[in-house]
Order: C-alpha cells, then sequence, then structure tokens
C-alpha cells in the first residue's frame, strides 16, 4: 500500500513541477509576443543537426477587433 501512495506522491509533484514549467514557457512566450508586436525582433538560433546559424525575424502588426471576428 505505502509503494502506491509513494508512486501517487511522485506522479503529482511530476506534474506539478510540469505545470510549473507550462507556466515559465507561457510567461516566456508572452513576453517575445508583446515586445513583438511593439517593435521588430530577431532570434537567432543553432541548428543541431548542422550548427549553422538560422536568423529569424519577426514584425508584428495590430489588427481590429473586427478581423479577428470571421
Amino acid at each position: 500500500m505505502a509503494n502506491n501512495s509513494d508512486n501517487i506522491e511522485r506522479i503529482s509533484q511530476r506534474l506539478d513541477m510540469l505545470d510549473q514549467r507550462l507556466d515559465n514557457i507561457d510567461s516566456m512566450v508572452t513576453a517575445v509576443i508583446e515586445r513583438i508586436m511593439v517593435q521588430p525582433i530577431t532570434m537567432t538560433v543553432i541548428c543541431p543537426h548542422c550548427n549553422k546559424n538560422i536568423e529569424l525575424g519577426f514584425i508584428g502588426t495590430e489588427s481590429s477587433e473586427s478581423d479577428l471576428i470571421s
């Protein structure tokens, strides 16, 4: 019985950690999106396969609410 409750507690802890990580990712993505909407942003990432630098540029535009409703 104790083994099952230990497993449940471990699963619960892992789910809590995953929830925190997802919240952190959400916060980072939200911050990036807010910045993109204000000014252009450039990100440089390294390809894990060929080790080349890849430069990504993002430019945001603001649309009215009527544009969002289709």
